[in-house]
């Protein structure tokens, strides 16, 4: 067993073996705010996507200018548009 905290929360998460098992584990990890925030950053990513502009974005989820710009950071940072594209094809 891992003592990395976070590689024991990406191991728990990989376990899961369906969507009903890794909202039940994040229900528990999380607050609703913190769901709620994940949730958020995830659609700025896909707005972002979809070319929307960070005001645009900013207006349509009622979040602070600060908050979609630290979530387009992120994204560049991170590059995850490969990953959430398999997520919304899977959708």
């Amino acid at each position: 067993m891992t003592t990395d905290p976070y590689q024991s929360l990406v191991k728990h998460l990989t376990n899961c073996t369906d969507s009903a098992d890794i909202e039940k584990l994040l229900s528990a990890l999380l607050t609703d705010k913190e769901q709620h925030d994940i949730a958020n950053r995830i659609r700025i990513f896909d707005l972002l996507d979809r070319g929307i502009t960070q005001r645009d974005i900013s207006d349509q989820l009622g979040v602070g200018i600060a908050t979609v710009s630290r979530g387009a950071k992120a994204k560049h940072s991170h590059d995850v548009s490969a990953l959430l594209a398999t997520h919304r094809d899977c959708s």
